[in-house]
């Protein structure tokens, strides 16, 4: 009885949809920097390394155009869409406008949440330490979006979370193009975390902004 059960539910594991899985597959390799903005994909490569027909790629790269991380182009491929500095300045932007919202709503904050923050810091510190710019930008996502999330207004944690892709994408281009950034990364959240355990409302607002707005800075001294 008990095997029958186990590999009844091995085979639900197993049964991931095919247009699931290449879009999985194209977006974490988009994410993680392996296919790199410029890179043309092809329907008959991506079908080969994942295991299907072409039927689900086609399927799979319509949704990734529409999340702006793809071009399809007719009986070429697909573009692998480099991170550009105006779409850097609207992610910027619109962070400012959801994050400084929040962080005041945040004040006075919970235990929960600073518990939370703390363990979030301590995570990313641990990741620099090793180098690993692509886990630090994760989790650099994840502070933020629980301090979006406290707030308790779903409307604008969906709006931030929709952002999710495209700012983990440009965090671990920033980061690999200014290695020595991440120290200072790890001091401003040290700092707006100070200001939510103080309650100190507008200090927080500020250490936010000026966090959030360096990115748009460097998109713009990088802009050649």
């Amino acid at each position: 009885m008990s095997s029958g059960g186990g590999s009844g539910a091995s085979a639900a594991v197993k049964q991931v949809p095919a247009a699931d899985r290449v879009y999985r597959h194209v977006k974490e390799g988009v994410l993680d920097r392996v296919y790199e903005g410029g890179t043309l994909l092809t329907e008959g490569e991506l079908a080969e390394a994942v295991g299907v027909s072409r039927t689900p790629v086609r399927e799979a790269l319509l949704r990734l155009e529409v999340e702006g991380l793809i071009r399809l182009y007719p009986k070429k491929g697909a573009l692998v869409l480099p991170v550009s500095a105006q779409e850097i300045a609207d992610v910027v932007e619109t962070r400012q406008l959801v994050e400084t919202h929040a962080a005041r709503k945040a004040v006075p904050a919970s235990p929960v949440l600073i518990a939370r923050l703390e363990e979030l810091l301590e995570t990313q510190r641990e990741q620099a330490a090793a180098g690993d710019l692509a886990a630090s930008a994760v989790t650099d996502r994840t502070f933020h979006a629980e301090i979006v999330r406290s707030g308790g207004n779903e409307i604008l944690s969906r709006l931030y979370d929709r952002l999710r892709d495209r700012q983990l994408r440009m965090g671990v281009a920033v980061l690999n193009a200014h290695p020595d950034r991440i120290a200072k990364t790890l001091a401003e959240h040290q700092e707006i975390l100070r200001a939510l355990k103080a309650g100190d409302a507008e200090a927080a607002v500020r250490a936010v902004d000026r966090h959030v707005s360096w990115v748009s800075a460097l998109a713009r001294g990088d802009d050649r």
